[in-house]
């Protein structure tokens, strides 16, 4: 019943906005020590997190396309600069300003390569070049799959 907001705030920051949406969207792995504070915090079992048994349909595959901040910060050319004001409006709306990288939705993907005037392929092969596409990513073939 309450948003990641409110969350965050009831939390006293303890559980921030960003971590728990990642959570909850399945970008990042909480350890079972944590889980377990979190289901202490909402005062639920654990078990309440855990599927029941039965498993469900695999979701699509989904593309999976992970900034590397320190390499985008150290690439020396004019161009990175759209991109890094792009990742500093990103971690201003998620709360994150401590990431070593940034996930990248579809259609984050998509306004990118927009911005940049290139298509999908140009824009992943750019970023490669910037050595900013960290090696978490998921990208041979981001538009065969929503």
């Amino acid at each position: 019943g309450l948003s990641l907001q409110k969350l965050e705030a009831t939390s006293d920051g303890r559980w921030t906005t960003a971590a728990v949406g990642s959570y909850e969207r399945g970008d990042r792995m909480i350890s079972i020590e944590n889980l377990g504070q979190l289901a202490a915090f909402y005062d639920v079992p654990i078990h309440a997190f855990l599927p029941d048994g039965r498993p469900d349909p695999l979701p699509p595959r989904t593309t999976r396309v992970v900034l590397n901040l320190p390499a985008l910060a150290r690439v020396q050319t004019e161009d990175a600069g759209p991109l890094r004001r792009w990742v500093a409006a990103i971690q201003r709306e998620r709360g994150d300003y401590a990431g070593r990288v940034l996930s990248i939705r579809h259609d984050d993907l998509r306004a990118l390569a927009t911005l940049y005037t290139l298509d999908h392929t140009q824009l992943l092969d750019m970023l490669r070049r910037w050595e900013a596409l960290d090696p978490t990513s998921d990208v041979a073939d981001p538009f065969d799959t929503v």
